[in-house]
């Protein structure tokens, strides 16, 4: 085990680069910056369903109307995509510009959206009482034009990159307003960005007679097909897990090229549902509450494992501090405290839990009658509760999640207890050393060595050398008098992570930090992708470490700004999110 845990970090440099490409990063930062109108949309949409459920009869305008926001939110989903999807990858391609070259994003980001409609939106005309009325068929304009839209804004930035840095622009004297100027000097990409795809869209047309969203689909319905048999999902599954193994972030490598299908499928399932039918797609978008059944791992059961039945005082520590978190599918603390990450004894059950849960989903789904899930509920809900409410609060569901809990904790014990006996050996080996008596279990200390496997797991964070095959800077020591250093009051900063999950944890500690030493600083967490438009409001950003990989990417941001980066590493992050004090003193001897 040992060997194939030194295997996987030998190449974990490559997972890294995968993680970092900028395609990626684009897509999965320009869904993440919709989130918000699936999740508001869902809203409207249980408020317009849930109560028939119950026999409650809503006045009809009442679901009217919020039929009629979940349409006009949910229904433009992929226009707004694109627009995010080219915003964050201008970002991403303003960092490659030569000097003094920089691409407008908010033009980027306009274009790519009709660039978007042109490639999946049809046009017609038809008669209303008499009258000719051009009409648009919205079928592509949400989740099913989602391909659509990250071509789109693919194209439209890379046209944008090829005038500006030849200087392909419409200059006007240096008396013209710079905001009037900018106008202009983006004619050309847009017009250019916008008549490849026109053109694009009318060979497609003439060709397939069909639009190109239409023909994206076609093409890759074999592939989605696939995704959702059992191999596929499992596949699926263990890709995403393997990732989180190795240190790198695994939803952001796998999900970003199936989130087309995975909100179509919920999509149909909900208008499956609501015709009375029985939603049977198994791949949709909240699988991943099944799968990631208390976060990546399927550790929703880990924690009261450890308290339960292990002995080693660390496992029993970390299962206190986890047992909340992980009910909100955030299980960092879990990860790096146990820690799970590159641990040899828990590479199998990380792996298999979830694989063995979307198999069951499946299962329940084609066979046992339980229905596919079709409400979007956000990433956060407590796994049991989400997927009780987006199967259309079944019972069937509850039976279901008990035999994944029960599976899961069968899956794990046998490698907890392994791990607990190790753990416990090496507590009374430092015990005995210290002079204690101990019965195996020496609680540990902040001066007592961390075990060999932990000690190992903080030794492979994920790195950006990893990623760009150069050192990171390496944070400061911290200073023998931190009255030295800078003071941090008055100071504003910035925690990100993956989701927003796991900065919440070290922006609270901050807050509280600040609190208790009566310093004013102010403390807020986000999401990496999410961060360009408020980053210069701020003095200091921590990068939490399932981000840490995006270190030189966003140094060269902060560098710019004159913000400080830091980025602590796992176990250190997480022991600063449990010590609130301990986190001002941190942020005191990390700032020059």
């Amino acid at each position: 085990m040992d060997a194939i845990v030194k295997m996987l970090e030998k190449h974990q440099p490559f997972f890294e680069k995968i993680s970092r490409n900028v395609y990626l990063q684009a897509i999965k930062d320009g869904f993440l910056g919709c989130m918000p109108i699936v999740l508001t949309s869902s809203i409207f949409l249980l408020i317009a369903t849930l109560p028939g459920v119950v026999g409650i009869t809503l006045p009809q305008p009442l679901i009217d109307w919020c039929n009629k926001l979940y349409n006009f939110t949910m229904g433009v989903m992929g226009i707004m995509v694109a627009g995010t999807t080219a915003k964050n990858f201008t970002a991403s391609m303003n960092r490659r510009m030569p000097a003094g070259k920089v691409l407008n994003d908010g033009s980027t980001m306009v274009a790519a959206q009709c660039s978007m409609l042109l490639l999946a939106v049809t046009q017609f005309t038809t008669k209303l009482n008499g009258a000719e009325l051009s009409v648009f068929d919205c079928t592509s304009m949400g989740t099913r034009g989602l391909f659509s839209a990250y071509i789109a804004a693919f194209i439209t930035v890379w046209v944008y990159k090829f005038c500006v840095s030849r200087d392909l622009t419409i200059k006007l004297p240096k008396e013209v307003p710079g905001a009037i100027a900018q106008n202009f000097r983006d004619i050309i990409p847009f017009g250019g960005a916008v008549i490849i795809c026109g053109i694009i869209d009318v060979v497609v047309r003439n060709l397939m007679g069909v639009p190109f969203s239409e023909l994206l689909i076609k093409l890759l319905s074999p592939l989605f097909t696939a995704a959702e048999t059992y191999p596929g999902l499992i596949l699926i599954q263990a890709a995403t897990a393997f990732f989180w193994f190795i240190g790198v972030h695994g939803p952001s490598i796998v999900q970003p090229g199936i989130d087309p299908i995975r909100l179509a499928n919920q999509a149909e399932n909900l208008q499956v549902l609501l015709a009375g039918g029985h939603p049977a797609h198994s791949l949709t978008f909240n699988m991943s509450l099944v799968g990631e059944f208390g976060g990546t791992g399927a550790t929703f059961i880990v924690p009261l494992l450890l308290i339960l039945f292990m002995k080693s005082k660390q496992l029993k520590a970390v299962g206190k501090a986890s047992i909340v978190p992980v009910a909100f599918a955030v299980n960092e603390p879990l990860l790096f405290g146990a820690p799970m990450i590159l641990n040899p004894y828990m590479l199998i059950p990380f792996v298999a839990a979830g694989c063995v849960n979307v198999s069951v989903a499946k299962f329940f789904i084609d066979n046992v009658g339980m229905n596919g899930f079709s409400f979007v509920v956000p990433w956060a809900t407590p796994a049991p509760i989400g997927i009780f409410i987006t199967t259309n609060f079944q019972l069937i569901a509850l039976v279901f999640v008990a035999i994944i809990i029960l599976l899961d904790a069968i899956i794990y014990l046998p490698f907890l207890k392994a791990y607990d006996k190790l753990l416990c050996d090496q507590e009374a080996e430092r015990a005995a050393e210290l002079g204690l008596e101990s019965d195996g279990a020496a609680t540990i200390t902040a001066s007592t060595s961390a075990p060999a496997v932990e000690q190992t797991a903080a030794s492979v964070e994920p790195t950006a050398a990893a990623a760009d095959s150069e050192p990171v800077a390496d944070q400061p020591e911290p200073a023998a008098d931190a009255s030295a250093k800078k003071d941090v009051d008055g100071l504003k900063v910035l925690v990100l992570c993956a989701g927003a999950g796991t900065s919440a944890m070290l922006a609270n500690a901050i807050k509280e930090g600040a609190a208790q030493t009566g310093e004013n600083i102010a403390s807020s967490a986000g999401a990496y992708g999410q961060h360009t438009a408020i980053m210069d409001q701020y003095d200091v950003i921590v990068l939490a470490p399932q981000v840490r990989s995006y270190y030189n990417d966003m140094k060269a941001d902060t560098d710019r700004l004159g913000i400080k980066l830091l980025a602590p590493r796992g176990k250190e992050y997480i022991d600063l999110t449990r010590d609130p004090a301990g986190a001002i003193k941190w942020l005191r001897e990390n700032l020059d």
